[in-house]
């Protein structure tokens, strides 16, 4: 299946785009769903797993299954001072 993946921040600045689609497995975890994109998009590979998952506007564990069709979204670490 196809999942869109909304990207934030410096996710977006990595990859040049907003959003990336990724083709996972059916009943893909999100620790799949991290290893697709860092193939597919080489510039987040030693970025996305320090990322936030958020699946239906919740952050998700790596071991939560992507439901097809749900907005997923890499929310990057947030600093500040």
């Amino acid at each position: 299946m196809k999942v869109r993946v909304l990207l934030f921040a410096r996710a977006r600045e990595l990859a040049g785009r907003d959003a990336v689609e990724v083709e996972v497995p059916a009943a893909a975890t999100v620790a799949e769903l991290r290893r697709r994109i860092a193939q597919q998009v080489p510039a987040l590979a030693n970025f996305v797993n320090r990322c936030g998952v958020a699946i239906g506007g919740e952050y998700s564990v790596d071991g939560n299954t992507v439901p097809e069709g749900a907005e997923v979204a890499l929310i990057p670490p947030v600093s500040g001072g």
